[in-house]
């Protein structure tokens, strides 16, 4: 007899007190409660679409469960790629049942931007996108290729936005702060170029591309323009290059070491701004959990990433709090959005959808503690910083995780 799971007190989404899940799925919102429900008294908490990450660098179940992500599309930078169907098969069901991933399939062979990874296979065991992973494919008639077999496939690119021309082996973004440290650094501009050519090939292909961080200003009004011309192109961000710019490597901070580098002031303004007006698509932890023997190291030598998962709706929250957004599209860009890129039915509230949900307070102080974190690793630049949001429950299937 399939199991009935009541949870009642509750503030839902999009309104309503009460969600009725039968089995894996949600029957519907303000139904009557049966008497042989089991109950979950949410206790006056929120609750809202399980976040689908989209683009971690690591299955971290147990620090996604702490943060109230359902979902995760996993990065093809692992060892091995994530380029053959056997190995995206594997990491499809690395983490079931408590969360699922979604491999992203390798665009090239080990990522090294020159032969065409075996993509149609790599979806029939579980791929959901093809992603070019942390580094941008030079050769523009690869990417091109890239991008027409992603589009007879019905499939999103997922693209990083940096002219590794230009970029080499900088650590920072040009200006006064990476001068006065010494460090290799180079423009902003290189994103803007890496989107300028990836837009023209896509409206040369049809294909849909999401750029994963688009992190200046530069960057974000060529998406904006894209999009004005009804062009199928998306764009993503991580709560590191919203709420932190430059100055935060002022003291060789390798936690603040991260992929884009972070960037001016001004940029992160942008970047808020394009938050509100609807530029930005979707919000990401870009969780890349490192340990100490990766980041403890002069900076230029520690590896870029920040462990995000356990702290993504806290930071988030704050987006509503500043009445840049509100709750409603807060959980668009972290659920709804990733899931109509990967072509998920999930991310939302309505009968017959997957019962994946998050039970949190938004009003629940708390200090992020890098040394308390539940997952791989605490290497956060976001350490000490009071926040307020806490997720009491993750639900995943009709099952309550924790």
């Amino acid at each position: 007899m399939t199991e009935l799971l009541a949870i009642t007190n509750a503030q839902v989404l999009g309104g309503g007190t009460s969600i009725l899940i039968e089995g894996d799925q949600i029957k519907g919102v303000d139904l009557p409660c049966p008497p042989d429900a089991r109950i979950f008294d949410a206790k006056g908490a929120t609750v809202a679409p399980g976040i689908v990450d989209l683009g971690v660098f690591s299955v971290d179940k147990r620090a996604c469960i702490a943060g109230g992500i359902t979902r995760v599309a996993l990065m093809p930078d692992q060892n091995p790629v994530l380029d053959e169907p056997g190995i995206v098969q594997r990491a499809a069901l690395a983490a079931k049942p408590d969360l699922w991933v979604h491999p992203l399939a390798a665009a090239t062979k080990g990522l090294e931007g020159r032969e065409l990874g075996e993509v149609a296979m790599m979806r029939n065991t579980g791929a959901r996108a093809i992603a070019t992973g942390r580094h941008w494919i030079a050769d523009s008639g690869v990417m091109m290729k890239v991008m027409a077999y992603a589009a007879s496939l019905n499939m999103t690119l997922i693209s990083h936005a940096e002219d590794g021309g230009l970029t080499g082996n900088a650590v920072a973004t040009s200006g006064e702060i990476a001068s006065r440290l010494g460090l290799a650094s180079a423009p902003a501009e290189a994103e803007a170029m890496a989107i300028a050519r990836d837009v023209m090939l896509a409206e040369l292909t049809g294909v849909r591309v999401h750029f994963r961080k688009v992190t200046t200003a530069r960057g974000l009004d060529l998406v904006r323009a894209a999009k004005a011309k009804g062009l199928p192109v998306t764009c993503g961000i991580s709560p590191t290059h919203l709420f932190l710019s430059e100055v935060a490597i002022h003291d060789f901070r390798t936690f603040a070491r991260l992929s884009p580098p972070l960037r001016s002031e001004a940029d992160r303004q942008a970047c808020l701004a394009a938050i509100a007006d609807g530029t930005i698509d979707v919000l990401c932890s870009a969780h890349d959990p490192r340990g100490p023997e990766a980041k403890r190291l002069p900076f230029a030598d520690a590896d870029p990433g920040a462990a995000g998962a356990e702290t993504l709706l806290a930071l988030a929250l704050g987006l509503v709090r500043d009445g840049l957004i509100d709750e409603v599209r807060l959980f668009d860009v972290l659920a709804a959005a990733p899931a109509r890129l990967l072509g998920l039915q999930c991310g939302q509230i309505a009968p017959g959808a997957p019962a994946d949900l998050v039970v949190y307070d938004a009003g629940t102080p708390w200090q992020i503690d890098a040394a308390k974190f539940v997952g791989q690793a605490g290497n956060t630049p976001f350490d000490k910083l009071p926040v307020q949001g806490r997720v009491h429950a993750t639900i995943k299937g009709g099952r309550v995780l924790g």
